[in-house]
């Protein structure tokens, strides 16, 4: 097998995130360090030698502090908070389905379970644990540059979702980056990989991926990363009337902040009793819990992005660089919400006679 097999011990050492630090504070450090030139994934390098990748896992205690971690990045940019997202996401599924060592310290990872019609991956058994794999994957964020993957395949019977890993260095994996257009979201680089019978390693059994407590828990973890990204065009706002003097702040910019900081503040504390759920109830179902606080930032993020915009005008959109970006990217991101189907998905977990319908 590719790199993928490797022991951790093989790996150079890792320098460790500072013990007085929490995870954010690290992250916040350091990525004010770096300069607004470095690439999405050359910071995500960086990160990950850096040790910063190692965040809690989700539903051992500390689930606040892993999104805390997520929305910091993502206040910083939203491209490396995707990459990012799905690197931290990878090491957590490894750990669940008892794979961690699979992880070596600088690979980097990306998780790619996209399903469309056109772009379904087959695998061949070649061994208990080998596979060999076929065919196109879509929406394959980072592939370009990560050294690891983790995706969904199926059986050529139909069996599946099968997770693998796949190391990326091969010659039967081909990268197409020809159908990337974005201009939001540019640096994730969501491409196109062909695998031409490249070897892969089976993650867990067919449906663990799908079946297992971590799949919703990370995907309520997104909804930190489109939080982040909605704190930072708030706080635009916030700084400019700061910078302001009384006589200065107009009551249509002051009436923007309060409406920005109640959407702001709504989401956060919903995400913070997501988290301290998920901690309590660490091998329930987290179905309905991640669609709402999905559904909570994602229309967040819309009202913030409005609100900012209509009380600033366009001179940031156009002079500052950093919202700017980040005004382009975070209606592209949030677009990995599923619309009106997570509304009717989660209607239908509330159709059960233990929900409390909404008491306090």
């Amino acid at each position: 097998m590719p790199s993928l097999t490797a022991r951790c011990d093989d790996a150079r050492p890792r320098p460790m995130t500072p013990i007085d630090a929490s995870p954010a504070e690290a992250l916040r450090a350091m990525l004010a360090a770096t300069p607004p030139t470095v690439s999405a994934s050359t910071q995500l390098r960086l990160l990950v030698h850096r040790g910063l990748d190692r965040l809690p896992l989700p539903g051992r205690g500390a689930t606040r502090v892993r999104w805390q971690a997520l929305a910091e990045v993502a206040e910083h940019d939203l491209s490396l908070a995707k990459l990012y997202e799905g690197h931290t996401d990878a090491l957590a599924i490894l750990a669940e389905l008892g794979l961690h060592d699979e992880a070596r310290s600088d690979d980097t990872w990306g998780v790619w379970a996209s399903e469309g019609p056109d772009g379904r991956v087959v695998f061949e058994p070649q061994s208990s644990n080998t596979v060999t794999l076929q065919g196109t994957k879509h929406w394959c964020s980072g592939a370009s540059q990560l050294s690891q993957g983790l995706l969904t395949a199926w059986h050529r019977d139909g069996a599946g979702p099968q997770l693998v890993a796949v190391a990326m260095e091969q010659p039967s994996v081909t990268v197409n980056a020809s159908s990337w257009q974005a201009v939001g979201m540019a640096g994730s680089a969501s491409v196109d990989v062909s695998f031409n019978g490249a070897l892969a390693r089976r993650v867990g059994n067919v449906g663990s991926y799908l079946a297992r407590p971590g799949f919703w828990q990370g995907g309520a973890g997104i909804a930190a990363c489109w939080h982040g990204g909605a704190t930072a065009i708030g706080a635009a706002l916030h700084r400019k009337l700061l910078a302001s003097t009384p006589a200065g702040r107009s009551a249509f910019q002051l009436a923007a902040l309060g409406r920005i900081d109640l959407h702001l503040e709504s989401t956060g504390a919903l995400l913070r009793e997501a988290a301290q759920w998920i901690d309590r109830y660490p091998t329930a179902d987290a179905s309905a819990i991640a669609l709402r606080v999905r559904l909570a930032a994602e229309a967040a993020a819309r009202h913030v992005l409005d609100e900012a915009g209509r009380a600033l005008g366009a001179t940031p959109f156009c002079r500052d660089a950093q919202f700017a970006r980040m005004a382009a990217d975070l209606p592209v991101f949030v677009r990995q919400s599923h619309a009106e189907r997570d509304f009717v998905a989660l209607a239908e977990r509330l159709l059960d006679p233990a929900h409390s319908r909404w008491k306090l």
